[in-house]
């Protein structure tokens, strides 16, 4: 588990300085116990070779899911990390060439940790004696860490790890605020959002995790300038506009680990007056005890000073809180002028009214290498050991015996469940045993990497359900395909919580091209929702099955479709989108496998379309998601570029994303959007959309795309979301212009 001393190069890096931690770069005991070996944990079964190195039990697989985990207790500022292979005196030569960190503030969220241009993968060693060393830029400030060791194919690794940090004394772990706003200067964006925020973003509102303002990087006199290479202007600073934010104050909010005892606020704010930034004039603060306590009364109104605001050079305030105890600070910061600039915001205070003491001195930096095995420690056996093949006989009865446990449980959570659906009708009460049953098929259709997956089922004689509604004929003695969506049993409370969200947003939706709640149950777990599903299944698979009707006809026996079917199609999502947008809903996630295929609607091969899925990612499906920061799964390249770069979800993004469905719908679905490019390219190309250079690449025109289609597409796709074409809009274009378009 243990990290070695290192030679002379960490003394010279121990002289570089983040701006406002310059010591904040103390080893923190991997090498010499002062973390000790419980507080190190690995996944699965791993070994800890003899002289100090940790090694995943087996070899590690290209998908990062081995990782060495260090709980360090308490929050700690982060600043550097050092990695180190092993070589055992010549026996064993493992080392892992790159690796991801994921790091947790309360045990449960993991984040991945990005650079400050968005990469997650930081480069290993090269050998297994070279120690390398890592800044991390942005810092992490967190609880738990985690090194996952990556392989371009099935290989061993073995490495050694050390943190290096100090104590997060500010004990702040999330902040609340506005996102941030775009200045244009000269005709010339500035971005001043908080670029490396870690946590959600929900109606233009930033929460639940930490970013810019507590980085320690000092924003300096001219905010357009950055300390960062190969940044976009403004990145130091997060700013609000008075105008954009509709209101006279910024507000953020400081939550803690704990209640504390405020001294002192201090805030690093930008004051460019010739371009309309000030520092703010007042700022009032309110103070709760604890997460279910009221605002004490009276809040602290504080009055800046003015006298020096033709000065035009940054400067941090410091603001006295007057000993005040709190778990959760909110801060309402007055415009003084048209914009307000923040590059750093900190806390002094403490648990005790007392100031704690200075932190010792930093240790001088090692100058010499030395491996030490440590003591009790496990050493690896030959493998002709007679050992080593018991310990594997041992290891495959357990697994079996885990197995047929996997078994048992599984046939027992069918049977409740199947009591349980059977049960069901729509509006919620239980049905009498003598009402027609779902029949539940086990093997589920690709619908659930998420907590609440789909199972195909069938509904016996639907035509004797009580008070049903169906929003189609059923023929007599036919059953009805459904879909069954469950919420595991295990599945958390903000899981619990949006499975009933999503039942009543399904509920309030009633038109003929959206999938309709049947009905659902909620009285006892596992909670589960019946909707109608179309007997073709979805868009994408019933689309990549066939060639395009030539005007020759057909030339195989492959199934084909014409280019009025297309859209047909394509005008039924529109018209189901023209009904969200109308109620203020945003999708998300439009796609082709989004959208599922019933049957024939006349002579000419037409079907019906219906939107579904709203939010649900597909195992089937896998390749369209990019996993952000270890969180979310998002399809980015459906995405808008203020989706990617901002996380801003509108009804405007909704039409960038009908553009890449119609885009897939002409291509026959024969190939993925941006098919030539990988997800960070596709990332980097959200970022020329955003800078506006002319650099930006769009989905090229498909064959059987007439130009006048293609420049609807091109209008989904423009830059200015203002600009964008509305449902009602494109509806009205298919219906009438494109269907008579060759």
């Amino acid at each position: 588990y243990r990290y070695i001393h290192i030679s002379s190069l960490l003394s010279v890096l121990f002289r570089r300085e983040l701006h406002q931690y310059p010591t904040c770069r103390y080893a923190l005991g991997m090498e010499d116990g002062t973390i000790p070996d419980s507080d190190i944990t690995a996944s699965k079964y791993v070994c800890v070779s003899g002289d100090g190195a940790w090694c995943p039990a087996g070899s590690v697989f290209p998908s990062a899911s081995e990782y060495l985990q260090v709980d360090l207790h308490t929050l700690h500022f982060l600043s550097l990390v050092g990695t180190q292979g092993r070589h055992a005196d010549g026996h064993g030569r493992e080392f892992a060439r790159s690796y991801l960190l994921r790091y947790s503030r309360d045990g449960r969220h993991w984040i991945t940790w990005k650079d400050r241009w968005g990469q997650e993968v930081i480069s290993g060693n090269e050998n297994t004696y070279d120690v390398v060393l890592k800044d991390l830029g942005p810092p992490i400030i967190a609880r738990t860490v985690r090194f996952y060791p990556l392989a371009d194919r099935v290989m061993s690794v073995c490495l050694r790890v050390e943190l290096y940090g100090c104590l997060w004394n500010d004990g702040l772990k999330a902040y609340t605020a506005p996102m941030g706003h775009v200045m244009h200067l000269s005709g010339s964006p500035v971005y001043l959002n908080d670029s490396i925020y870690d946590g959600s973003i929900e109606a233009g509102v930033v929460f639940g995790g930490l970013g810019q303002l507590c980085d320690g990087v000092l924003g300096g006199d001219d905010f357009v300038e950055s300390k960062e290479l190969r940044v976009w202007p403004g990145y130091d600073y997060v700013g609000w506009s008075r105008e954009a934010l509709g209101q006279p104050t910024v507000d953020i909010e400081f939550h803690f680990e704990k209640t504390r005892i405020f001294h002192t606020m201090q805030v690093h704010s930008n004051n460019r007056h010739t371009q309309g930034v000030r520092i703010f004039s007042e700022v009032l603060c309110e103070f709760k005890a604890s997460m279910l306590s009221r605002w004490a009364e009276p809040p602290l109104r504080l009055q800046v000073p003015l006298a020096d605001l033709r000065d035009p050079s940054s400067r941090s305030l410091a603001l006295q809180l007057g000993a005040r105890p709190a778990q959760i600070l909110r801060c309402r910061f007055t415009f003084a002028d048209r914009w307000l600039l923040f590059s750093e915001i900190s806390f002094y205070s403490g648990t005790h009214t007392h100031p704690p003491p200075p932190p010792p001195p930093p240790p001088p930096p090692p100058d010499f290498v030395a491996i030490t095995p440590r003591v009790g420690l496990p050493v690896a056996k030959h493998d002709s050991s007679n050992t080593a093949i018991l310990i594997g006989c041992l290891v495959g009865i357990i697994l079996l015996l885990l197995a047929v446990i996997v078994v048992i449980l599984w046939r027992q959570y069918w049977k409740k469940l199947l009591g349980k659906v059977r049960g069901c009708q729509k509006g919620f009460p239980r049905r009498s045993s003598t009402a027609p049953q779902l029949e539940i098929r086990p093997a589920p259709i690709p619908w659930g990497s998420s907590p609440s997956p789909v199972h195909l089922c069938e509904i016996e004689n639907p035509q004797d359900l009580p008070n049903m509604e169906f929003p189609f004929n059923v023929r007599k003695g036919r059953p009805l395909l459904v879909a069954v969506k469950i919420l595991r049993p295990d599945a958390s409370k903000n899981a619990r919580n949006d499975f009933l969200k999503e039942v009543k947003i399904l509920s309030r939706l009633k038109d003929p091209n959206i999938i309709r709640l049947l009905g659902v149950c909620v009285s006892s777990d596992p909670l589960c929702m019946v909707t109608e599903y179309m007997e073709s299944g979805d868009l994408n698979q019933y689309l990549s099955q066939r060639v395009l009707l030539d005007k020759t006809g057909p030339l195989n026996t492959t199934p084909t479709i014409s280019y009025p079917a297309l859209i047909s199609m394509a005008s039924q999502i529109a018209s189901g989108m023209k009904f969200l947008s109308s109620l203020n809903f945003v999708h998300r996630d439009l796609a082709t496998r989004n959208c599922l295929v019933g049957g024939e609607r006349s002579e000419d091969e037409e079907r019906h379309i219906k939107i579904a899925d709203f939010g649900m990612s597909r195992n089937l499906y896998a390749g369209d998601y990019y996993r952000i920061q270890g969180r979310a799964v998002l399809p980015i390249r459906w995405m808008a570029w203020e989706c990617i770069l901002m996380g801003k979800f509108t009804t405007a993004s909704d039409v960038w994303a009908f553009g890449v469905t119609l885009w897939e719908m002409l291509s026959v679905c024969q190939e993925q959007p941006y098919s030539h490019m990988t997800d960070e390219n596709v990332i980097d190309n959200a970022g020329e959309f955003f800078r506006d250079q002319g650099r930006q690449v769009y989905l090229a025109r498909p064959a059987v795309c007439p130009q006048g289609l293609y420049e609807l597409m091109l209008s989904c796709w423009n830059r200015d979301c203002k600009l964008r074409p509305s449902f009602a809009h494109i509806h009205s274009f298919l219906t009438e212009d494109a269907m008579n378009m060759v």
